[in-house]
């Protein structure tokens, strides 16, 4: 028995001391993993591993990262180095700049350097954390001075990158010179997701900032009070189908003197189709990408193609999107004025189709049908003649009509004609 115990023990601890070289191992396939999918999934940074020493308990990363530009002479290249720690069940990576702060950069992080690190697991688990320390720089030159506070983010990666959950703290930052103050106070931000499929995702966002403002020598100041933004998505039909609900939200909003709020709009869709979803997505992807490469240089005709097949695919999708049926749309739209409240709503929708349907263009754009209803107040018109001059006509055609203090905009949309206000107007084709 005694034996039997000495042979386990020594099997545990062989396995204690290799694990640290399977981690490393483990280690690096993930990074170009996170590598390759990073610099496919947007064409603005490029991320290139130079050179990826892996030792025993330790490994060194030497790379960089590029942001590309409009144009081909708008790369820049910043160099980073990752010192990689190697444990029995993860690894820990520190990222810092590979050469030393410039004299400009050293104004700004006199004591402490940003900070960024990764750690991940073999169950295939990870955590993202940065940390922006605390700012105070003063220009003796210009009397400019900038101000920002400890900024913290932290991200989960789970089920092998699956899924994500983000939490981002910034309590706020202040820039002051002689023609201007920006303030920005309490930005928090805190976001769920759930890989679904190709580049679709679901979950919930939460986004609020505190105040925004801009003081401006001799001017009214403009301010923003309680910014709020909210999403959430879900799946039915087995995944085949996306709803969701977003709403930006605004408590008060001040300028020219005056203040006036609260101003509020919700975006809400239901049963939109998956798979066109992540066609259509897709086929962005490839026209950002088409257009990075014919601003780096790349033959502008097969650049140009590249995009118009893009758009047919986008088109498809989209006709595909309403073949399987939808609802879209604005069901609250509520802006606050010094004169009153415009106020309206709009939503847009298509009946699923059946198969031999769907092989009818027509019949598609056919099904779509719609309603929207906008309101504001008369006096908003005739105090602010730009906006007068845009609503006039259609006053004046019937399609903007006048109910006591307020003015209408009410249309419905079917048989490929909109109705305004009784006005009938015959749609063309879209696609």
């Amino acid at each position: 028995m005694k034996t039997q115990w000495i042979v386990i023990g020594v099997v545990v601890l062989g396995a204690a001391a290799a694990a640290p070289l399977g981690v490393g191992y483990y280690t690096e396939q993930q990074w170009q993993g996170v590598q390759s999918e990073f610099n496919s999934s947007q064409a603005l940074l490029r991320l290139e591993t130079r050179e990826y020493d892996r030792g025993y308990m330790n490994s060194s990363v030497l790379g960089s990262v590029t942001f590309i530009g409009p144009d081909s002479a708008g790369e820049h290249t910043f160099d980073y180095q990752a010192d990689v720690s190697h444990g029995i069940t993860g690894s820990l990576m520190d990222f810092s700049t590979a050469e030393e702060l410039s004299e400009s950069a050293k104004k700004f992080f006199p004591d402490e350097q940003p900070r960024l690190t990764l750690e991940t697991r073999v169950w295939g688990t990870a955590t993202l954390e940065m940390i922006v320390p605390e700012v105070a720089v003063t220009d003796e030159e210009s009397g400019e001075t900038f101000a920002i506070s400890r900024a913290e983010g932290r991200a989960d990666i789970g089920s092998a990158g699956s899924e994500l959950d983000v939490e981002l703290s910034w309590p706020g930052m202040t820039l002051t010179g002689p023609d201007a103050r920006i303030s920005v106070s309490d930005f928090q931000m805190d976001q769920r997701m759930e890989f679904l499929t190709g580049d679709v995702w679901i979950g919930d966002a939460n986004m609020t900032l505190a105040s925004l403002q801009i003081d401006v020598p001799d001017q009214p100041a403009v301010r923003l009070d309680g910014l709020t933004m909210t999403s959430e998505s879900d799946v039915t039909d087995d995944g085949k189908r996306m709803n969701g609900d977003s709403s930006i939200r605004l408590d008060m909003l001040e300028a020219s003197g005056k203040a006036f709020g609260p101003h509020e709009i919700q975006v809400r869709f239901d049963g939109l189709d998956v798979a066109s979803l992540d066609e259509i997505s897709a086929a962005i992807g490839e026209m950002q990408q088409a257009a990075a490469t014919s601003a780096g240089g790349a033959d502008p005709q097969a650049a140009m193609q590249q995009q118009m097949e893009s758009f047919q695919r986008i088109s498809g999708a989209v006709m595909g999107l309403a073949a399987e049926g939808f609802s879209f749309g604005f069901p609250r739209i509520d802006l606050s004025t010094p004169q009153g409240p415009i106020q309206g709503e709009l939503v847009i929708s298509h009946p699923e189709l059946s198969d031999d349907e769907k092989s009818q263009a027509m019949m598609v754009m056919q099904g779509l049908t719609g309603n929207f209803d906008l309101s504001m107040p008369v006096a908003l018109v005739d105090q602010n003649p730009t906006l007068a001059m845009q609503v006039s006509p259609l006053i004046k055609q019937g399609m903007v009509v006048q109910d006591g203090d307020r003015l209408i905009l009410s249309g419905v949309l079917e048989d490929m004609a909109l109705d305004i206000n009784g006005n009938v107007m015959p749609l063309p084709p879209l696609f």
